[in-house]
């Protein structure tokens, strides 16, 4: 993740040692929310597994660096392809080109639609590329690696639950700014950043599709070991609303905190739009674009409570798109 915030800005374990892992991952969240342990629910098809993403972010880190245009990052599509489609999921690709500050890259996004009673779309995306550092070993494990890994888990559980709403699981390539700042390079038409959002969006208003994309709920950086994740002032209210008290209801209030932060990332091209739109990200995290955002900086832990935050607000964010009781979307639209 490239943007400015008002904040201050393994190779694979045997079967066995998996399910003490993810048995840590029950308990590490039994902790987190002062809970005994034994009251946990057990972890079941249906439920996020926080282990099991972490297993994802390892083989996507061991990949090395993946920025846009990259041989690296044409192998984690395969490896993201490899994944869902081995449960019985269809991925699709949206190709395009654009013109960056060191030329003409070609660029991929990776869409899961997943069919409800509605034609109408929740999205639920992240991005899966790396900033490029020249010379430096940057692999992202929690800028890049915890969204695309995160989406792969959700995508297997959200597979298996009644959806309502058609929903699309969408893997965001070129949110990273070529140019070593955020706004460093580029114009507010046209920046450098944000590639693969700005193209999903424009081909759903030339597709004449905008108004079926109800919201978008956001992940970014989101497997910092000491995570904490503030409310964005871009973000739309109410579906802010929606997702802190999800995090209230499971106890992870110390997670989803109450200050605000400013974000600029994907979700600011839907905004635009007026599709109400969600960032849940950790910005405050000190190995933020340096070599040491590594897979020792996060945790399966934070996977987990932020993949069951998400799971437990859908159906209320379902019920306020049904009745019409989500008051503004906090953007002036252009549809």
């Amino acid at each position: 993740m490239s943007g400015r915030s008002s904040a201050t800005c393994r190779a694979h374990d045997v079967t066995s040692r998996r399910g003490l892992a993810r048995l840590g991952v029950v308990l590490a969240v039994a902790v987190a929310v002062g809970t005994d342990a034994q009251q946990v629910t057990p972890r079941t098809a249906t439920s996020f597994d926080g282990a099991r993403a972490f297993d994802h972010l390892e083989r996507i880190v061991a990949i090395g660096p993946r920025p846009a245009g990259s041989p690296a990052l044409r192998q984690t599509r395969a490896y993201i392809t490899r994944q869902l489609t081995a449960i019985g999921l269809t991925v699709q690709e949206q190709p395009f080109t654009v013109v960056t500050p060191i030329g003409h890259v070609e660029m991929v996004n990776l869409v899961v639609r997943l069919e409800g009673e509605r034609a109408d779309r929740i999205l639920l995306a992240g991005h899966y590329d790396t900033k490029l550092m020249p010379g430096a070993p940057f692999v992202g494990a929690n800028d890049g690696g915890s969204s695309a890994a995160f989406l792969i888990e959700l995508a297997r559980v959200l597979a298996s639950r009644p959806r309502a709403f058609t929903y699309e699981l969408i893997w965001f390539d070129g949110e990273e700014a070529f140019c070593t700042g955020w706004t460093e390079c580029g114009t507010p038409a046209a920046p450098d950043n944000t590639y693969g959002s700005r193209h999903y969006v424009a081909a759903a208003r030339a597709a004449g599709v905008l108004s079926e994309l109800r919201a978008l709920i956001l992940v970014d950086m989101i497997g910092d070991r000491r995570l904490e994740i503030r409310r964005d002032a871009n973000s739309t209210p109410w579906l802010v609303d929606l997702v802190w008290d999800a995090a209230r209801h499971l106890g992870h209030q110390r997670i989803f905190v109450d200050a605000t932060t400013t974000i600029e990332d994907d979700h600011l091209p839907f905004l635009r739009a007026g599709v109400p739109a969600v960032d849940i990200i950790d910005l405050d995290y000190p190995a933020w674009h340096t070599p040491g955002d590594t897979l020792e900086q996060v945790s399966a832990t934070s996977l987990q409570i932020v993949g069951d935050v998400v799971l437990d607000a859908l159906p209320e964010i379902e019920r306020r798109l049904i009745s019409g009781t989500t008051g503004t979307t906090g953007a002036t639209g252009d549809r």
